[in-house]
């Protein structure tokens, strides 16, 4: 049979001038030879492949080809099955709130590419759950499969890396979104560069989005009156409220209490409070802003009051607001009000205190001279392994020369926190003000060998919309030669007129 279908071809293909009839007969050979090919060779192949070749030539060649591609269609089939077998399995576990194993089940099926809706429920979960280095697994899982996420995946995947702090791969992201007319990609590029702290790159960013006829929204808003609070930069928030006013944008509590927030951090008291009266809804959100408006311009009295208005109006206070209203004692040096009110959080409101609020008494305390009950209340305190407490505690004894003590806090205080370079400058400034000069020296030659450093202090100012930002011995800025001649000429001045470093030193305290 097989050598009538391989001799018949040749004949068809030189006979094209032959009668229809010729034609038929050809295919319907044709049709049996293939068939009787694929019934009985099946077999031969195996003994071909096992016992010696077959056939030689083309033969062997086109029958090993064909039963690839039987093999490859079935083996297509079945990795189809499994994938879909694999999605499901991957959102159950992600519904049951088992993410750990869905990201290790998802590494270990070797090159399967899942479903995106998959994708996003898996990076869904991870957002929710803060899980970001879970995040970037399942990222670069879909770098090694060969997946190409599309626009939704790739805005996912922006704010996972922007809420980790990221900024430079949500960057990458952002600048490879083919259309960026959605307004998330840019709220989730403002908040993260200004939970980072970099609110002025933070701005940058809302100026470019509104550059591109983008409608903000209260979480834009939010994240921008945060970066101008940080910054003091009460221009930049005046014009983020005029358009905040122009786009019609809903009342909301967040909105209104970043909004204040700003006010009062700008020195714009009047309109801080203002805005506060003219609130349609007071929470304790808002009151809480006012408070730490007040209380960040040392007004301890008015922090007070409206901490008891706030309680006349049936608002009942929540851990932040006591942490303000401590603070705010603590700069006062009301010791025996913050007690009052450090008593009361759990007594009348049954709210346990935090190693925040353990902090803040440690350094009321502290402040006031009493360091020795200062300790023994540390030492009593459930937090005695929260940093804070034991920084608050070093503090107040380099203030007031408390060696003994002092040596007790560093000791501690780095043990908690060895990475921070502020804990070692302040033990070592503790030792140079008790006349230890050795023992400070020790200190800082203990932070360079351990490879920490401190991040500079900085002073900034606006100045027509501009923030400027200086340091020690900052040369970078570009008018920095004109402000050096300023600042020696003022010096000049004031020694002409005997007004000496420790003179002014003296009028200060």
């Amino acid at each position: 049979m097989f050598i009538v279908f391989w001799m018949r071809t040749p004949l068809v293909s030189s006979s094209l001038s032959q009668k229809s009839n010729s034609w038929s007969i050809c295919f319907t050979l044709n049709r049996l030879a293939k068939v009787a090919f694929t019934r009985e060779f099946q077999t031969e192949v195996s003994q071909s492949l096992a016992c010696g070749p077959m056939f030689s030539g083309n033969a062997t060649t086109i029958l090993r080809q064909m039963l690839a591609e039987r093999r490859i269609s079935s083996f297509q089939v079945e990795s189809q099955r499994k994938k879909e077998k694999l999605d499901k399995t991957l959102k159950g576990l992600c519904v049951t709130g088992r993410l750990k194993e869905a990201v290790g089940l998802l590494w270990r099926s070797g090159w399967l590419q899942v479903q995106p809706e998959t994708y996003a429920v898996m990076l869904q979960e991870c957002k929710q759950r803060k899980e970001y280095t879970k995040g970037k697994r399942i990222h670069a899982q879909m770098v090694v499969v060969g997946f190409a996420p599309n626009e939704y995946l790739k805005v996912k995947l922006l704010i996972l890396y922007a809420l980790s702090g990221d900024l430079q791969t949500a960057g990458i992201l952002f600048r490879c979104l083919h259309s960026k007319g959605d307004l998330i990609p840019w709220n989730a590029m403002i908040s993260g560069y200004v939970q980072k702290g970099l609110e002025q790159e933070g701005l940058y960013i809302y100026y470019d989005m509104r550059q591109n006829r983008i409608v903000p929204d209260q979480y834009t808003f939010a994240s921008v009156f945060r970066a101008c609070s940080a910054l003091a930069s009460l221009e930049h928030g005046m014009r983020a409220h005029a358009v905040m006013i122009k786009c019609l944008i809903k009342s909301n509590i967040i909105v209104d209490s970043a909004l204040v927030d700003m006010y009062f951090k700008c020195s714009s008291f009047s309109d801080g409070h203002k805005l506060f009266d003219q609130l349609s809804t007071r929470n304790v959100v808002t009151w809480t802003s006012l408070m730490s408006g007040y209380g960040y311009h040392g007004k301890v009295s008015e922090v007070l009051k409206c901490f008891d208005k706030m309680k006349e109006e049936g608002c009942r206070p929540n851990p932040v607001t006591f942490l303000v209203v401590l603070t705010a004692c603590n700069h006062g040096g009301l010791v025996d009000k913050a007690w009052e009110h450090f008593n009361s959080m759990k007594r009348d409101y049954g709210i346990e205190p935090e190693g925040q609020h353990y902090a803040a008494m440690v350094d009321t305390l502290g402040r006031a001279g009493r360091i020795q009950e200062a300790y023994e209340f540390v030492m009593k305190s459930p937090c005695k392994e929260h940093a804070p407490v034991w920084g608050s505690l070093l503090g107040a004894c380099r203030i007031h020369g408390n060696v003994k003590l002092l040596e007790v806090a560093a000791t501690k205080f780095l043990e908690l926190d060895p990475t921070n370079g502020g804990n070692y400058v302040v033990f070592a400034n503790g030792y140079a003000s008790c006349g230890f000069l050795d023992a400070a020296s020790k200190v800082r030659r203990r932070m360079e060998n351990a490879g920490v450093k401190k991040d500079p202090g900085y002073s900034q100012i606006e100045l027509q919309g501009e923030v400027h930002r200086f340091m020690k011995d900052d040369t970078s800025h570009r008018l920095s030669g004109k402000i050096y001649k300023k600042v020696h000429e003022m010096t000049s001045f004031f020694m002409d007129v005997d007004y000496y470093p420790d003179d002014l030193d003296a009028c200060i305290v």
